[in-house]
């Protein structure tokens, strides 16, 4: 018998064989950078869906001016518009875990026959060696990196990087993503905008 908190995890609905971007953040504001992400990702990577993750705080950051959950939930919908891939969620904050590794270890046994694609950003692949198991977030989905202004070769020079590069494909290969065995992982170009949260939440935007 299911547990009673996980009844009450409802994440989007995915069906078996969709291709699934998850797209996680604190989103504290959103802005057209995530956007230019969000559908970037959607359109390379053949999506079905594009899950905005809105976490309730990121573990690596301080949590000092998070807006509350709901109004960066609004903020999203509002920003997603009315594609009706883009779905906006935040199940993470029912788990109990800011942790991505926790919360893909979670998608995998609930949805074991959708193709998931991690999404981020290219600033945040700089980082990602400091996120919590790593190297097991790689061998649990492909991973799909959107470039960011100013970003590109700090992050196709971190120590992530490096360590996945014999697993990094072409990005003329991305439509192909969701179906390669882990660990994969490509990086896209896109169309750049050069404004980031902190800087919004700095002018008071």
């Amino acid at each position: 018998m299911a547990s009673r908190a996980a009844v009450t995890i409802r994440p989007p609905l995915a069906l078996p064989g969709q291709r699934v971007g998850v797209m996680g953040g604190s989103f504290n504001p959103p802005h057209d950078g995530h956007l230019i992400v969000a559908r970037t990702a959607v359109r390379r990577l053949q999506l079905d869906q594009l899950w905005w993750l809105v976490t309730p705080g990121n573990p690596l950051k301080a949590h000092d001016g998070l807006a509350p959950l709901e109004q960066r939930m609004e903020a999203c919908r509002t920003l997603a518009g009315t594609d009706p891939r883009m779905k906006v969620t935040s199940f993470e904050a029912q788990l109990g875990s800011a942790y991505t590794a926790l919360t893909l270890e979670y998608l995998k046994r609930r949805f074991p026959d959708v193709r998931f694609v991690w999404v981020m950003g290219a600033d945040n692949l700089a980082n990602f060696h400091c996120w919590q198991n790593w190297r097991g977030i790689a061998g649990m989905m492909p991973i799909a990196v959107v470039d960011r202004p100013g970003w590109r070769l700090r992050a196709l020079a971190s120590p992530a990087a490096q360590a996945l590069r014999n697993s990094q494909i072409p990005e003329t290969g991305a439509a192909s993503l969701a179906t390669i065995p882990t660990p994969c992982w490509t990086f896209l170009t896109s169309k750049l905008s050069s404004l980031s949260s902190t800087e919004l939440r700095r002018r008071g935007a």
